[in-house]
């Protein structure tokens, strides 16, 4: 790991892993140029990634901090630096600097073997979950049951699905709901919408939940975990897409009296609440 630790100064990282997860999705393994991580994070924090003559983003950290070898970022497809990105390949340099934003609080509201938490996520908004997923499996002691909804639109929309299929859903205590938006040839599991098929399961009310995906998904996921019981204080998000610098000086992120980058991107809806209309 590098021993700078200014967030401002952007550091050299050498890619050393590209996934494939979907059509438009992959994920990048990242190094020091020294091996091992760039820098230290907690989950849910970000990072900006930049290719010096094109331009930078701010992404999600999508491994695990408990992860000590290299740190990976799982990036749609969609825009400028994104479609650069994406023909990237092992081997070659970006620059990252970071972390930035507050992480979930895994280590104290989250904390006790006694809280049960329900994720849910939708498309590529389960690549912030997944680091704040594996943090609790590598620290199964210190959390209770963990249920996992996640869908997308087809199958092959559906990102980590080797590790889904392979880690998560082999983990003690810890139950994955998969669905896919519509029918298709040699999917034999749920089909629907998440929103529906998380008020269909029912979850009792004495968990915290964590929802991520798209604005329309969380609108309607909240809607229906209100009509179970649960309510704002215990529902989490994170508006991260709403980051620009990062560090509260472009003012691109402002919410209400709110900076995302500086009080987020970490929010809970009776936080949300507060700026209504304006998320």
């Amino acid at each position: 790991m590098s021993n700078f630790t200014d967030p401002l100064i952007p550091q050299l990282g050498i890619i050393t892993d590209i996934r494939t997860e979907t059509p438009d999705v992959k994920t990048f393994r990242v190094n020091a140029l020294d091996g091992g991580k760039v820098f230290e994070h907690m989950p849910g924090q970000c990072a900006m990634l930049s290719i010096p003559g094109v331009g930078e983003a701010l992404f999600s950290i999508t491994s695990s901090p408990t992860n000590k070898e290299f740190q990976e970022f799982s990036i749609k497809r969609c825009g400028h630096v994104t479609n650069w990105l994406h023909q990237l390949e092992p081997g070659q340099m970006i620059t990252i600097r970071g972390p930035y934003g507050h992480w979930f609080p895994v280590d104290t509201e989250f904390k006790g073997k006694d809280k049960d938490f329900l994720f849910i996520g939708g498309g590529i908004g389960l690549a912030p979950l997944r680091s704040v997923i594996n943090y609790m499996r590598d620290n199964r002691d210190d959390y209770g049951k963990i249920d996992i909804v996640y869908g997308s639109r087809s199958k092959d929309d559906l990102v980590f699905y080797d590790e889904i299929k392979n880690e998560w859903m082999n983990t003690p205590n810890c139950d994955v709901h998969l669905t896919i938006d519509r029918e298709q040839e040699g999917w034999d599991g749920h089909v629907g919408f998440v929103p529906t098929y998380a008020k269909e399961l029912n979850f009792s009310t004495d968990k915290i939940c964590v929802l991520c995906g798209p604005p329309i998904m969380i609108k309607f996921t909240l809607a229906g975990l209100k009509e179970l019981g649960f309510k704002d204080e215990q529902v989490y998000t994170t508006l991260e897409l709403r980051m620009k610098c990062g560090f509260g000086k472009c003012g691109r992120c402002n919410v209400g009296e709110k900076y995302v980058c500086k009080d987020g991107p970490v929010f809970r809806f009776d936080q949300l609440s507060k700026m209504t209309g304006e998320y």
